[in-house]
């Protein structure tokens, strides 16, 4: 049996010096060896446990295995509207519960479904998602995030005439101005863009609902999609937090994209030459490691409080599940330091700027499968790490009740998730109804709750 191919990045050399999409390409006979890995289970867990969207994984990668790209495409694309955003920045749920990695490697999924995009893209398989006639109805989303698009996509789709509000330059959400390009090159989103518009769909970018629009305008729309993700990033409420040097991650994150964007000519907050600590062990703070790399930072820390993750698959995760293990980004492979089991207690402060942190190690209870469960802290385990710039990446906490939801006259919950309110034809998707997750999984709410509100049209008594 062919081996699933380890080294998928460009050589380390060369990718941090450029902020260009770190995969490299695989050749026809790589793709093709890897599709012919997937098994054609009798129960393909990749595709009922797995995806989100409910990609047909296994008849794909037979279509690339038999190099009938055009099946491969109609196929993917029957059931995902964005393969291009989570065949690049997707952690492969499906891959966790491919059969084929119960006792070997999963099928690289992820590479087979970026390949059948891009060779869809070049022969000019993909198509704009034209509507066969209009509903007359109308319909507004605010907010255009991978939820968003996903919604006015699916709403466009059954006739709807859609309109999508965007508070920054340009759509795309977390896609455009969190995730970094070498992860997703904005060009990608341009693409896609560019369908949804010839497609029918409006978009009205520099225009925040319930700051330069109010929410009363909403309701010339008959019905109302608000997709505006999880803004309010969790903090570290710890003395010393107000220096100079310490920033929220995306905020470090949105900088460099805007740079390149052209949205503005120089970095607000440069790695350049600097200590660098990154507290929060996932995907942004990996982001952020991986952008300070680029931008030439002197030193590079990430610290966790969460314990290390086991080397394999741990029992608390039995396969089909998601597993819990420990990984490591190309970015973290590019440069830098991991550490766990570390909390944060102050910041160090002179003149008004920070420089560095005291830190205490914790020790973890675990349940007997592995599962981290409370910490305590070590007594006589403090120590100091010298910082001048610290970058918080520990998640995001949901949607402020003051602002536009408000507005809408929606209710948040104490856990910051805004609630639909579909008797007045108001629906939440992706992030700022269920917390903060991944990509896959605001795609796929977004076109779940298109679906709820097509009813809600449908039922409407002057349609």
């Amino acid at each position: 049996m062919n081996q699933r191919i380890q080294d998928i990045y460009r050589p380390i050399e060369q990718r941090k010096n450029d902020f260009k999409e770190v995969e490299r390409l695989l050749s026809g006979d790589e793709l093709k060896d890897q599709a012919q890995r997937c098994m054609n289970c009798g129960i393909p867990f990749c595709h009922g446990t797995g995806c989100p969207l409910d990609n047909v994984i296994p008849e794909i990668n037979a279509a690339v295995a038999n190099d009938n790209w055009e099946t491969a495409w109609n196929i993917l694309s029957s059931t995902s509207f964005f393969p291009e955003f989570t065949s690049r920045v997707c952690p492969a749920l499906c891959e966790g519960s491919c059969t084929d990695g119960i006792d070997s490697d999963p099928v690289m999924v992820r590479q087979l479904e970026k390949a059948v995009v891009e060779t869809a893209f070049q022969r000019g398989y993909v198509k704009p998602l034209t509507p066969k006639q209009r509903s007359g109805k109308s319909v507004a989303v605010i907010g255009g995030g991978p939820a968003g698009l996903a919604a006015a996509t699916a709403l466009n789709l059954a006739g709807h005439n859609v309109t999508l509000y965007e508070k920054d330059a340009a759509p795309g959400g977390l896609l455009r101005y969190g995730i970094p390009d070498f992860k997703l090159d904005k060009s990608v989103i341009d693409r896609r863009i560019a369908l949804m518009k010839e497609a029918g769909i409006r978009f009205e970018c520099n225009s925040e609902i319930g700051k330069d629009i109010s929410g009363n305008y909403m309701r010339r729309y008959d019905a109302v999609i608000l997709t505006i993700g999880t803004p309010l990033a969790r903090d570290l409420a710890v003395p010393g937090r107000e220096a100079d040097g310490i920033f929220f991650a995306l905020d470090f994150l949105q900088g460099q994209n805007r740079v390149i964007g052209s949205e503005c000519k120089a970095l607000p907050i440069s790695a350049s030459g600097k200590k660098v600590v990154v507290i929060g062990g996932g995907d942004t703070g990996s982001d952020c490691v991986g952008t300070s790399v680029r931008q030439g930072a002197k030193s590079i820390l990430q610290i966790e409080i969460m314990p290390k993750p086991p080397e394999t698959r741990s029992a608390s995760t039995p396969w089909p599940q998601w597993p819990y293990l420990l990984r490591t980004s190309s970015s973290q492979k590019e440069g830098g330091e991991r550490r766990w089991d570390l909390a944060t207690k102050k910041f160090r402060v002179e003149s008004g700027k920070v420089t560095g942190l005291e830190v205490v190690k914790v020790e973890w209870e675990l349940s007997k499968e592995g599962k981290p469960l409370k910490f305590k802290e070590i007594p006589g385990s403090e120590e100091f790490i010298p910082a001048d710039l610290v970058l918080i990446a520990m998640g995001f906490v949901g949607v402020a009740g003051d602002g536009v939801a408000k507005q809408l006259g929606l209710s948040v919950d104490n856990r910051g998730r805004v609630q639909s309110n579909p008797e007045r034809g108001i629906f939440v998707a992706g992030d700022s109804a269920s917390g903060a997750s991944l990509v896959v999984r605001a795609i796929a709410d977004g076109k779940k709750v298109a679906k709820e509100a097509e009813k809600f049209l449908a039922e409407s008594k002057d349609l």
